[in-house]
């Protein structure tokens, strides 16, 4: 099985085989970052494809001086927000308010711990997200966010006090 460094080299070699299997390894992963950051899975979405489409289109550029996964995260992770501040400015047209939600998606999300997760900042949510869910290092969540390590330490501590507060 190839590397996901290697993966990429192909890709940026245009390589539609090696892109499938790029994909089929990090969707999942991009798609979870992305609904922890947009909070809509149609928005989540979007953000896995133009993701998806901007690692196809600059795997290139990439350089091996950070892992695969924190690349694409981090691509994520400016889509992420940038989706967001389109939204906010009415960029976008307004989601189908008639589309009801993925009931296994709604399922999988424990109501109590989404509430208290909702009353953290964005920026201790990303670290939080990066760290537990995407069982990142506290160096590769700081290479995605673009801050140092200490940063993401700090805000996991003050993420889990605010969360042992709201939960208990």
């Amino acid at each position: 099985m190839k590397s996901d460094e290697a993966l990429l080299w192909s890709v940026g070699q245009a390589d539609r085989a090696a892109f499938r299997e790029l994909y089929d390894r990090h969707a999942d992963r991009v798609y979870r970052f992305a609904l922890s950051l947009v909070r809509n899975g149609h928005l989540a979405e979007e953000v896995l494809q133009e993701t998806m489409l901007a690692v196809w289109k600059q795997a290139e550029k990439f350089r091996g001086s950070s892992k695969a996964t924190t690349w694409i995260l981090g691509i994520a992770r400016n889509q992420a927000h940038g989706l967001l501040r389109r939204e906010k400015k009415g960029e976008r047209l307004p989601e189908d308010p008639t589309h009801e939600p993925d009931p296994a998606e709604v399922a999988e999300i424990d109501v109590r711990v989404k509430q208290a997760l909702e009353h953290l900042s964005p920026e201790h949510q990303e670290a939080l997200h990066l760290v537990f869910y995407e069982e990142m290092s506290l160096a590769d969540a700081a290479a995605v966010l673009g801050v140092p390590e200490g940063t993401v330490k700090s805000r996991l501590y003050y993420a889990r006090k605010a969360l042992a507060k709201e939960l208990l």
